[in-house]
């Protein structure tokens, strides 16, 4: 069986592995029990793809979206992977063949939904096919309180029992207390290998803004982004095609999508956004887990997050090629208040609502962070040591004042008002606002009433928001949302230590459209839509996604490299031997136009160190057709003789002549040598 290393070249086109994969497809490649924390678009596919090539019998996958696992078997084929898939999206064409390999013992990756097995047969039929192991991706999808629970994932753990076979288990999101159910449920409790490589994504700019006419925010970062793939979270069904429209009216390619639509619509979406250059999706968050494009180049939301995991899953659909990709968040007070009473009028126990106020406190102070936002959410996941310069705090620091007097004025009020109200009657005290409510309370003469005139409505909003995101208030679930003081409130409010808040930001921004950033340099930029062409039409024809032919990655490493042979295409990121062989001419032309044909002997070769000593074999032949002396009768190696010599690179007469025969062993031997000798 090839290495690992030798694989990752050959099969996936890759030079060497991202950080931290290596160790992890070596536990899996051994059969250990394991369990990968990888960041989104961290390359967790490959660190079971490539163990299930290493190792005999058929790898089965279990993966939760239908669209997801036809991608990645698709992108597999195309890398020349014998990979299927048993789903109710199969055509019967498409099942018989997936049974078909099964039974002649050729499928290495078999993938299948986490709800098949609920069929009773399932386990008999997996004992039937060998399985050597299974892999499960978005292991959280265990979790009995995450937001993507799915109920059949809590079979897996049986099957892996029933089996007797390694289990390996990946996913992106995973806090201390879902890793411990993880474990629990998928591994009976016993700690399997577990890999923790970091939550960072360094290649994704972070910024945030307070909502001031969102729809134009959203609208002028698309525009200055025009022509690339992105994604536009909506908090409600409504204005994913409001949205939607208002981007096609300013020009750009743009569908919306949610739960709410028609089973084939969703798909008919799913498929456009896969498929087509430059689309944008208004979607809710129903556009979830099975968006495995890996050219998305942007990410907003025009509504605040549920949470900052979810805000963490949902910015990593953006940039999962390694390419520089962006995000922009908005959020102002409203969508705070959706999101408590989301959380308050949830079934959830008061104990686990807590916890999602907790979890919404951290996005706020992210949303409000007065440095380095990859710092403050990266603490958030443990993570001390942080580099950045990739968000809008490092590229423009925040205007901060001293908001101790403010504070403690709000913190008075909730004192004085037992901690009974949310913040909008908190702030119609401040600002001495005569109202019914104020009235019937008799707020009116309380010390706090209109101390804080100093400020506007806005300016207080975010005074609050600030104060959530530092967790010094608090919803209370069993008071209807009434804001309570946490413990780090107290030394504030009795005046024994200061904080600093950021001014509000939701002065108007002067108007101006941003120029629109680009992939590659100007001079580049045509090669690139040349390719980006070449590679639309061969996805159409074959009916998959533009990726599957190759990343954005790869196209603008040609665009800017511009191989001219074969040999150089190979040592583009991204281009393995399969697609070398299905695709390299067609790119190639693109680039050069009409390149010298190669013998298909030589073709196999090409990117390999086989394919030089190939060619330097081929010249010492043609000096040597008519003998030493120029009179011999005239005798040549076939092209595949001459491949054979190069690859297996016989270092002893003897050798040679079994590949070449007598003839062409006595006039081509001694030469043939000196240049595998010399090559080493």
């Amino acid at each position: 069986m090839a290495s690992a290393a030798t694989l990752l070249q050959d099969v996936f086109g890759f030079d060497g592995f991202r950080l931290g994969q290596e160790e992890i497809v070596d536990a899996v490649a051994a059969g250990e029990n394991t369990l990968a924390i990888m960041p989104t678009g961290g390359g967790k596919s490959l660190c079971f793809q490539l163990p299930a090539l290493m190792r005999d019998g058929v790898t089965v996958v279990i993966s939760p979206l239908i669209a997801l696992m036809r991608d990645q078997v698709r992108a597999l084929q195309a890398a020349g992977v014998n990979a299927g898939a048993l789903t109710s999206g199969n055509t019967p064409e498409e099942t018989d063949a997936v049974w078909e390999a099964l039974e002649r013992r050729e499928l290495k990756l078999l993938y299948i939904a986490p709800e098949r097995l609920a069929a009773g047969s399932s386990i008999g039929m997996l004992r039937r096919i060998g399985v050597s192991l299974i892999a499960v991706d978005e292991a959280h999808c265990v979790s009995q309180w995450g937001h993507d629970f799915r109920p059949d994932y809590l079979r897996i753990g049986a099957l892996r029992a029933a089996l007797d076979v390694p289990l390996a288990a990946f996913t992106a999101t995973a806090d201390e207390e879902t890793r411990t159910e993880i474990v629990q449920k998928l591994f009976d409790g016993a700690q399997p290998r577990t890999f923790l490589r970091g939550f960072d994504r360094p290649n994704i700019h972070l910024a945030f803004a307070a909502k001031n006419g969102p729809r134009a925010q959203i609208l002028n970062f698309a525009a200055a982004r025009k022509g690339q793939s992105g994604i536009v979270y909506c908090g409600t069904r409504a204005k994913t095609e409001t949205l939607a429209q208002g981007l096609r009216e300013a020009g750009h390619a743009a569908i919306h999508y949610h739960g709410g639509m028609e089973a084939d619509d969703r798909r008919i979406a799913e498929r456009r956004f896969q498929q087509e250059d430059g689309l944008i999706v208004a979607a809710t968050v129903a556009f979830g887990m099975g968006v495995d494009k890996p050219d998305i180049r942007w990410v907003a939301h025009a509504d605040l997050p549920k949470s900052i995991e979810a805000y963490y899953q949902e910015i990593g659909r953006a940039g999962r090629d390694g390419a520089p990709a962006e995000t922009l968040t908005l959020f102002g007070p409203d969508d705070i208040k959706l999101r408590r009473t989301q959380i308050d009028e949830g079934l959830a126990p008061t104990e686990r609502r807590n916890a999602d106020h907790g979890r919404l406190n951290a996005l706020l102070g992210l949303a409000e962070a007065l440095e380095c936002r990859r710092k403050t959410l990266l603490t958030y996941f443990g993570e001390d040591e942080v580099t950045c310069g990739r968000c809008d705090l490092c590229d423009s620091p925040a205007e901060v004042f001293d908001g101790t007097t403010a504070v403690r004025k709000a913190l008075s009020a909730m004192l004085r008002t037992e901690e009974r109200f949310g913040a909008g009657h908190l702030i119609d005290i401040l600002l001495g606002t005569d109202t019914d409510k104020m009235r019937q309370h008799g707020h009116s003469g309380l010390p706090t009433f209109g101390v804080g005139q100093e400020y506007t409505r806005p300016q207080w909003q975010a005074v609050f928001r600030q104060m959530m995101g530092h967790d010094l208030v608090r919803p209370d679930a069993e008071r209807y949302g009434a804001l309570r003081m946490t413990d780090a409130a107290l030394p504030i409010l009795r005046d024994e230590a200061q904080i600093t808040l950021r001014r509000d930001t939701i002065k108007a921004a002067a108007a101006r459209r941003p120029a629109v950033k680009t992939m590659v340099s100007e001079e580049d930029a045509p090669l690139l839509s040349a390719l980006k062409a070449k590679r639309r039409g061969l996805a159409e024809a074959a009916k998959v996604p533009a990726y599957v032919i190759f990343p954005d990655r790869t196209l603008i490493e040609m665009a800017e490299k511009r191989p001219q042979t074969l040999d150089q295409m190979a040592q583009i990121n991204g281009v393995g031997a399969k697609k070398l062989q299905n695709f390299g001419d067609a790119f190639l032309s693109v680039i050069v136009g009409d390149a010298p044909a190669l013998h298909p002997s030589r073709r196999k070769l090409a990117g390999r160190e086989a394919g030089n000593l190939y060619d330097q074999l081929l010249a010492v032949q043609a000096d040597l057709a008519r003998g030493n002396d120029g009179t011999e009768k005239p005798l040549s190696c076939s092209a595949s003789q001459l491949a054979k010599v190069a690859t297996l690179r016989p270092s002893d007469s003897s050798a040679l002549e079994k590949l070449l025969g007598d003839r062409r062993a006595a006039r081509f031997g001694s030469a043939f040598l000196d240049v595998l000798r010399q090559a080493g």
